[in-house]
This record gives C-alpha cells, sequence and structure tokens, in this order.
C-alpha cells in the first residue's frame, strides 16, 4: 500500500488546471452512469456541532477506483488552535478490492473543494459572452479560503480586476498563503474591513466560512456569482429570488441544515428547480441563463470527487517516485 502524507502532497504540488481537469473528467464519468456513490452518514456525538463523515464511492471511466473519505470536522478546535478538518482517505482496487493507497492529509480534500469551484467558475465564464472581468470576494480566509484565493489566482488571474478578502480573525496580505498571485495581481487583492463591504464591491463572491449563524441577509448584485461553499452563509431573504441554482447533488444537499435545504423548507425550492453540475459541465446549462441573472452554487461535496483526485495524486506519486510503501 502506497501511504501519503501531507508533505507527500505538498512535495506533489497543487497542479490546479490539472485538479480542475480531474473535475470536470469526474463529472463526465458520472454523467454516463459508471458511478456508485452512497449518501454520506454524519456521526455525531457530544456536541452537535461536531461531526465526523463516512464518504464512499466507486468511480469508473479512466479512474476505476473505489475507496473512502473518513473526514472530522470539529469547528472548536480553531479557537483552540487546531484544525478544523482532519481527514484520512483510502482507495481500494475496483477489480478485487484490494486496498492501495491511504492518503493521511485533509489538503487534498480541501483542494478538491477549490477544484469543484474552479470547475464551476470555468464553465460559468465560458457561458459569458464576453471577456468580462470580475472582482472577487473570500469571506472566510481559513484554509479552504487560502487555497480559492490560490486557485483563481493560477487559473483566473487575467480576469480578475481586483480581489477583496474578508475574515472575522482577518488575514495578512504578506503571508506566505498569498505567494501564489503575482506581484501584480498582489497590488489589486485588498483587506475588507467587513463582509458587507465583500458583498457589495464583488461580483465573483466565495463564502469559507465556519460561521455558527447565517449573516449574509440582502440579495446579491444582477449577474452575481455565489460560491457558497461553507453552505451556512445565507438567509433565505438574500437567495430566495435567484432562479440560477447549481447543486452538485441534490439529495446530498437538501439537508444537514444547508442552504439548499432551508430555501427548499421554507421557500419550497424543489430539485426542478435546480440545475445539476453535470447539467452544466455536460450540456452547458449556464448559456440559458441571461447575464444579469445572479448564480448561486452549493456544492455539499461528493465522494466521486475525493476519490477521483485521490486518484490524480496516487498516480502523480508514483511518476515522481513519492510517498511510502507499507507492507
Amino acid at each position: 500500500m502506497l501511504y501519503l502524507g501531507d508533505e507527500h502532497i505538498r512535495a506533489i504540488g497543487l497542479n490546479w488546471k490539472e485538479l480542475v481537469d480531474s473535475m470536470e473528467a469526474a463529472v463526465r464519468i458520472m454523467d454516463s452512469g459508471d458511478y456508485t456513490q452512497p449518501i454520506k452518514p454524519y456521526l455525531r456525538y457530544h456536541h452537535p456541532a461536531n461531526r465526523i463523515i463516512a464518504m464512499p464511492a466507486y468511480v469508473g471511466g479512466s479512474v476505476q477506483t473505489a475507496g473512502i473519505k473518513w473526514i472530522a470536522s470539529f469547528p472548536g478546535n480553531i479557537d483552540a488552535g487546531l484544525p478544523r478538518a482532519h481527514s484520512i482517505t483510502l482507495l481500494n482496487d475496483a477489480k478485487t478490492g484490494i486496498p492501495y493507497a491511504m492518503l493521511n492529509t485533509t489538503l487534498p480534500s480541501a483542494a478538491r473543494t477549490a477544484a469543484v469551484s474552479g470547475l464551476l467558475i470555468r464553465h460559468y465564464l465560458q457561458a459569458q459572452s464576453n471577456e468580462r472581468k470580475m472582482t472577487l470576494g473570500i469571506i472566510g480566509f481559513g484554509p479552504v479560503g487560502r487555497l480559492h484565493y490560490e486557485m483563481c489566482c493560477r487559473l483566473f488571474g487575467e480576469r480578475l480586476a481586483n480581489v477583496y478578502l474578508y475574515d472575522i480573525r482577518g488575514c495578512d496580505l504578506e503571508s506566505s498563503d498569498l505567494s501564489s498571485a503575482d506581484a501584480e495581481l498582489r497590488s489589486r487583492t485588498h483587506l475588507a474591513d467587513s463582509w458587507q463591504h465583500v458583498y457589495k464591491e464583488c461580483d465573483l463572491v466565495i463564502t469559507c466560512t465556519v460561521s455558527k449563524e447565517r449573516y449574509i441577509d440582502c440579495p446579491p448584485s444582477a449577474g452575481s456569482l455565489l460560491l457558497d461553499v461553507s453552505l451556512r452563509d445565507f438567509k433565505s431573504e438574500a437567495i430566495g429570488g435567484i432562479q440560477a441554482i447549481v447543486v452538485d447533488d441534490w439529495d446530498e444537499v437538501c439537508r444537514e441544515n444547508t442552504d439548499i435545504e432551508l430555501l427548499h423548507l421554507q421557500r419550497g425550492l424543489t430539485k426542478d428547480q435546480t440545475m445539476s453540475l453535470t447539467d452544466v459541465v455536460c450540456r452547458s446549462a449556464l448559456t440559458a441563463m441571461p447575464s444579469d441573472e445572479p448564480v448561486l452554487f452549493c456544492p455539499m461535496g461528493m465522494a466521486v470527487f475525493d476519490m477521483a483526485l485521490a486518484e490524480h495524486f496516487v498516480r502523480r506519486a508514483k511518476t515522481l517516485q513519492i510517498g511510502l510503501q507499507l507492507r
């Protein structure tokens, strides 16, 4: 069995184009039907905010792997100076079931989240009829927020007019976390003094918080793209009027107190009123949307994507001869 820890994944590196391409390939495999992904169970005990989630899946096509991600999310860890999330992924040979790789690090999981966002942004921009410049805003600048910043700078820097960052705990523009952006783009990266500032100035808004309560209470600007990565930031009055809603999987995301479930319970939102990520990628669903219509993307996080990305890292590790062989 190949063992990859955090240092191994960092040695392999995050090639964002390859990671987004991997997510696109996984979406197309899903659209072909050559996958299996049961609804993930949540293990909770003691404190209701804490959870450990089991995420099993089989991915066919060019990936040909099965496996499970076991990810713990304990928001209170942040106040104790500990990482919020801890994750381990186990891959099994699709034909024999023999385990062949273990990834003991949260980095692939967080990178998967940013790569799926990158895939949606890619197809959103392709659906635009011109070389539109956007102003990026990231609310919440923890590990997932920083990876989104890195991904957007690497892949879409030429399409970004300005960038605004806000975190309730503050963020440092001189941090090494921002080193991925070239000097010119960093000069267009600004610290906002509130989430309202970000929300007002930006038409590409990504929420990456661990907020305990919903706080965004006003509708978005016309033609904006909202990536609701943290899933529980928007009050219904803010997003209740949006007609273009994209989900990765309705059955996964319409539960666990997500903003989609909120719209379902309070506004009667149904699956038929949403688009899936497969609709966007495989059938160019966003091209039918008026340019001034806000778009909301709510990704619950799919095990298929985790397995596909883990297999990507395993293949790269074998090519580069990185990792430990366990016997």
